[in-house]
């Protein structure tokens, strides 16, 4: 019965406990009963704080009883990546330098959750400040992928991808400033949303690459993606990044349906630009097919070559990484990551003038992408490049062209999704993306695609854990 708690989406458990079918409080033990059976497997939380969880899942009863019910989300579990601040809850970046940190002050992200009436669980793995790949000399170990646990989740959310997709929690909020929401959504089968950059606050949020930021929903479902985004979004003045547009009912508006719809298809992401799976391409295809017997209108698209979104992407962000961690690296450079480091330390080579250059190259492929979106509502690409690799084949390397940083220069918002799974059970993935502050055609298109296929429905199963943790 516990486990089958846990099998509900975000939207069925809020909508039970609207309806005084189901306690916050049984909820929150079933899923917490989960994680200890269950996590010691995957490593998708750096702290569980089940104290606090059960106290706040018996004030959630309460206040449903009383007639005092917040919204959708009321009393439903979601779990924070750990670059998200928590007032005191350790929010380390997954670093041994900041291990210590205990945020006085939530984050804009943490703060709505807890005014929408969501249970927190705890902090979930990530790339050692949200940077990188999976490390093995940090004080955590990294997350492993729940369909296979000798498989790579994705990153840097990575403990967000693992944690949703074995029913850890009811959603997780990450953040993404080259595909780290929507790579691991894509390896572990789930739903990851990138907002438009500046929907979502990243105050208290630690950073990665001021520009490029973004924090948003991973989620089981479209629905569930859509109840988040709606509970964090929303202008706050002690973001600069922040822009005042009004917050839409997003879970309200997917139903509708996408016949007309215009999807540009980027084929020469996957055909020229970058090496994807055999089987990747036969997803995307396939994805597609529905799609146009849903009456969308497929129309393939030409952008500038990946490489040209990555050399972008790379001399903007790797100096904004290092200006945001100088103090540390200057004082306490031995204590991070050898992975963080390799990566951190190339940043100083990037004049000054190559990422003025490069934010000038932005403009222009923000200005050559919109002019593509006055022709159609949706993009589409492959979600990821393949399945989930063995973690143990991951290496530390510098940027490499990749089918999800198109969308945060130009801060577009996208998603990836499942799109089917390969022979061995691994997940494969679309991507979709609309133009900015457009997440409501995003959600409809995606939805409508989710309701066509079964693939969402399925999830890893864990018919046999070690003695231990049985």
């Amino acid at each position: 019965m516990s486990d089958d708690l846990c099998r509900l989406s975000a939207a069925e458990a809020g909508a039970l406990i609207a309806k005084g079918a189901l306690s916050p409080y049984e909820l929150t033990l079933a899923v917490l009963h989960r994680i200890e059976r269950i996590d010691p497997l995957l490593h998708a939380y750096v702290v569980v704080t089940r104290d606090r969880a059960l106290t706040d899942a018996r004030r959630a009863e309460h206040e449903i009883r009383d007639g005092r019910r917040r919204g959708p989300l009321h009393g439903v579990p979601i779990a924070l990546k750990d670059v998200i601040d928590t007032s005191g809850i350790p929010t380390t970046g997954c670093s041994r330098v900041f291990q210590d940190r205990i945020p006085g002050r939530d984050a804009a992200v943490a703060a709505r959750l807890r005014d929408a009436g969501t249970i927190l669980l705890g902090k979930l793995t990530c790339h050692e400040l949200a940077h990188g790949g999976p490390s093995f000399d940090l004080p955590w170990p990294p997350a492993r992928n729940p369909w296979d646990t000798t498989r790579y989740t994705g990153g840097s959310s990575s403990g967000a991808g693992a944690a949703v997709a074995a029913g850890l929690c009811f959603g997780a909020i990450g953040t993404d400033t080259g595909g780290s929401i929507r790579s691991p959504a894509a390896l572990c089968g789930v739903v990851g949303l990138k907002p438009t950059h500046g929907r979502v606050s990243l105050r208290g949020i630690m950073p990665n690459s001021y520009s490029l930021d973004h924090a948003g929903p991973l989620a089981g479902n479209v629905r569930d993606a859509a109840l988040l985004l709606g509970a964090v979004a929303g202008f706050d003045p002690d973001d600069p990044a922040s822009v005042d547009k009004p917050v839409t009912d997003w879970a309200a508006a997917i139903g509708r349906p996408i016949r007309g719809f215009r999807i540009g298809v980027v084929r020469h992401f996957h055909e020229t630009d970058a090496k994807v799976s055999p089987a990747s391409v036969a997803s995307l295809e396939a994805a597609l097919d529905v799609l146009a017997g849903l009456g969308a209108k497929i129309i393939e698209v030409r952008l500038s070559p990946l490489e040209d979104y990555a050399a972008c992407k790379t001399l903007i962000s790797m100096p904004e990484l290092h200006a945001a961690y100088e103090p540390e690296l200057k004082t306490r450079l031995a204590e991070f990551g050898e992975n963080f480091r390799f990566r951190v330390l190339a940043a100083p080579t990037i004049a000054a003038i190559d990422h003025v250059q490069a934010h000038r190259w932005r403009r222009r492929l923000s200005r050559e992408m919109l002019k593509v979106f006055e022709r159609v509502d949706v993009l589409a690409t492959a979600g990821n490049t393949g399945p989930a690799p063995l973690i143990e084949t991951i290496r530390t390397s510098l940027e490499k062209p990749s089918l999800t940083a198109p969308f945060n220069v130009t801060g577009c918002p996208a998603l990836t999704m499942c799109s089917g799974f390969t022979p061995e059970g691994l997940p494969l993935a679309i991507q979709l993306a609309a133009t900015p502050f457009d997440e409501a055609t995003l959600l409809a298109a995606a939805h409508a695609y989710e309701q066509a296929t079964p693939e969402h429905r399925r999830r890893p199963e864990f018919s046999r854990l070690p003695e231990e943790v049985v």
